[in-house]
């Protein structure tokens, strides 16, 4: 199918439209934020080319931007890159070791997180760079194993790398404030009550997500933390 511009929102809207008029005629909600919000892509992945088709390093990049901001993530990820000479690979980051990691801006936890993923990678134990064969439970579960890795990064990284198209990462605090505001809650809902909302919603799950992410934002700024941080960049 081809592409169309959706003008107000400048993203492309053609391959995504079957699924967005399936949750539109699901829930009048969505019908009113896809007027304002227009049709986001779910699968962006805004990193500014820094992962390449590595799903290590995109999986390297998730842990370490969780809990600080998309400038930081992005300023330690790049120390990293840089210590190991590459795009970092399990084997780089296991030469590393934990002090070099950890000068490069990691707390310690996060540079043990990076290391069991790099060491299980190079063990067999893992194998993310061919997910792909496996189902959303099997890749959730196969993340989980990994220190540091929870079903939110998870969720998010079957969303933005393996682009699967029903994932509702319902724990999420965004989402639960997105679904807080538009249902005009008294207060963010349980992760049990997102769940059970957006069990309506398949499968079309991943795209809910993120028009429930984009309302979070005026529809004249990125959405995602991670573009607005690469467009004060100037590399978005």
């Amino acid at each position: 199918m081809a592409l169309v511009a959706d003008g107000g929102a400048g993203v492309t809207v053609g391959r995504f439209e079957h699924a967005y008029r399936h949750l539109a005629g699901r829930e009048p909600i969505f019908a009113r934020l896809l007027g304002e919000y227009g049709r986001p892509d779910p699968f962006e992945w805004h990193d500014g080319g820094r992962t390449g088709s590595s799903l290590f390093a995109a999986m390297a990049l998730h842990i370490v931007g969780q809990q600080i901001s998309a400038t930081v993530a992005f300023t330690v990820f790049d120390r990293v890159a840089a210590a190991t000479g590459a795009v970092p690979a399990p084997e780089g980051v296991i030469a590393l070791g934990a002090g070099r990691l950890r000068e490069c801006g990691l707390s310690r936890a996060k540079a043990g997180y990076l290391l069991d993923l790099a060491q299980r990678q190079v063990s067999g134990l893992v194998d993310i760079e061919n997910m792909g064969a496996l189902d959303d439970a099997e890749v959730i579960a196969a993340l989980t194993a990994v220190r540091g890795i929870g079903p939110w990064s998870a969720q998010t990284f079957l969303i933005h790398q393996l682009h699967r198209p029903d994932v509702l990462p319902a724990g999420d605090g965004g989402v639960r404030r997105a679904v807080q505001q538009a249902w005009n809650l008294d207060r963010p809902p349980t992760v049990t009550r997102v769940g059970d909302l957006g069990a309506g919603w398949a499968p079309y799950r991943s795209y809910a997500a993120a028009l429930l992410w984009r309302s979070l934002r005026p529809a004249d700024e990125p959405s995602d933390p991670k573009a607005r941080a690469l467009s004060r960049r100037g590399a978005a």
